[in-house]
């Protein structure tokens, strides 16, 4: 019998699929193994994603990792959910988070946040590009979602939320039992707020998460128990709280790319704008090609299938291995090279089939993140105001552990005020 990989996963964390692909041929779409005791395939590239999102081949169900579906996602989440049911919930996460209309409401709010961080660090502020991260995006999508509460308030469910996401994938530590704890609070909070629309006590605006999930209807025309409701309200706003860990990537590379950090800055100040700057855009694509958040996503074969050469009977595993279908030699020129240029005036980022840090496949239909809009723009506003010719990233603490789960850079980018600069816009 094969040996289990499990293990292997725990301790190479994000070496693990380039691991697994040094067992077989050169530019392979497919290699097995076994995955907590079952057969399991690992699949890379357009083809490997091509089957991981087939519907007719695949089933996300019951997939994940208990342990990482009732912390990171939730039970009962539309995660978990597939075919008629999957659709119809996610439909309201379209409407709340991936429509164009929404992504235009959330963007100046955005940009005031990280204008405030960024005087910030201009008044002597210490905190990192990671932690200024989730106070910037927490409050901002908290504000866009109809979310009540204070900038102090909102700043500790954003933080919260951020430990939810930072130890959900090391389960061997006291961290992943401080995202257990977290998540509890944060399941009752969500909750009480859905329960408070519902009594009348909290008016959001229509369109906003709180009162679209509050008022959610499964395919019946029930109402989500609260409960539910309250954990999807969650889904909707954590993912972009999760962005600042490719904060403190963008921090990093910009310390390493200062030559990209001067064309930043420049088209900040001739936009006199933080967000939506193209060259910024750009720059955030290749830190989520580059930096993805995990290394690999599970479905289940729901009938025999094949890849590649490579045979997996129904009921194992089919792993799409995200990291090595974002940087695959094949797929990508020069797929090693940090290189921003190779976003410049792609606007349609979908329809490249192995760009898939936020899932693949059709938004509406498939399992690709909804929320996908909205990560790009507080990106691209993040990476806009640590160029700002005013502060700089310190050298120190930029290494990177890519066997932690998920990862960022040690110190999560340290940031202060440069010595000298003036003000961009004078």
């Amino acid at each position: 019998m094969a040996i289990d990989d499990s293990l292997s996963l725990l301790t190479r964390g994000y070496g693990f699929g380039a691991h697994l692909w040094r067992r077989t041929r050169v530019g392979a779409r497919a290699v097995p193994l076994r995955l907590l005791g079952k057969p399991a395939l690992l699949v890379r590239g357009a083809p490997g994603v091509e089957l991981f999102y087939d519907g007719s081949r695949t089933a996300r169900h019951g997939a994940m990792p208990s342990i990482v579906q009732r912390t990171l996602f939730g039970i009962g989440s539309v995660h978990s959910l597939d075919g008629d049911e999957h659709r119809h919930r996610k439909a309201t996460f379209v409407d709340v988070a991936y429509e164009d209309e929404q992504v235009r409401r959330l963007t100046p709010l955005l940009g005031e946040e990280w204008g405030r961080e960024l005087d910030a660090w201009l008044a002597g502020g210490t905190r990192s590009a990671y932690d200024a991260g989730i106070g910037a995006i927490g409050r901002a999508v908290m504000r866009w979602a109809g979310l009540p509460g204070t900038p102090a308030a909102t700043t500790r469910w954003a933080g919260r939320l951020a430990q939810i996401v930072d130890g959900f994938g090391v389960p061997y530590s006291p961290e992943y039992l401080l995202a257990v704890c977290n998540r509890h609070w944060s399941d009752r909070h969500a909750r009480r707020l859905v329960e408070a629309v519902r009594g009348g006590r909290l008016t959001p605006k229509a369109g906003t998460a709180l009162h679209e999930w509050a008022w959610h209807r499964d395919p019946e025309g029930a109402l989500l128990p609260a409960r539910t409701a309250g954990i999807e309200l969650q889904n909707s706003i954590r993912p972009a709280i999760a962005v600042a860990r490719f904060v403190a990537f963008a921090a990093k590379e910009l310390h390493d790319h200062p030559e990209w950090r001067g064309r930043i800055a420049e088209e900040t100040v001739q936009r006199r704008s933080l967000t939506d700057g193209p060259v910024a855009v750009a720059f955030a694509q290749e830190i989520r090609r580059t930096a993805p958040f995990v290394p690999m996503l599970p479905a289940w074969a729901t009938t025999d299938v094949e890849l590649d050469g490579e045979r997996l009977r129904a009921g194992g595993r089919v792993l799409l291995d995200i990291l090595g279908t974002d940087t695959d030699d094949r797929s990508w020129p020069d797929a090693g090279r940090f290189d921003p240029s190779r976003f410049l005036g792609v606007d349609d980022y979908e329809a490249i089939p192995t760009f898939v840090p936020h899932g693949g496949a059709d938004v509406a239909t498939g399992h690709r993140c909804p929320g996908e809009k909205v990560a790009i723009a507080a990106l691209a506003a993040a990476v806009a105001a640590l160029s700002d010719p005013r502060v700089t990233v310190l050298d120190e603490g930029l290494t990177v552990d890519r066997r932690r789960l998920p990862t960022k850079p040690a110190s999560g980018g340290r940031v202060r005020a440069a010595r000298t600069g003036r003000c961009p816009f004078h």
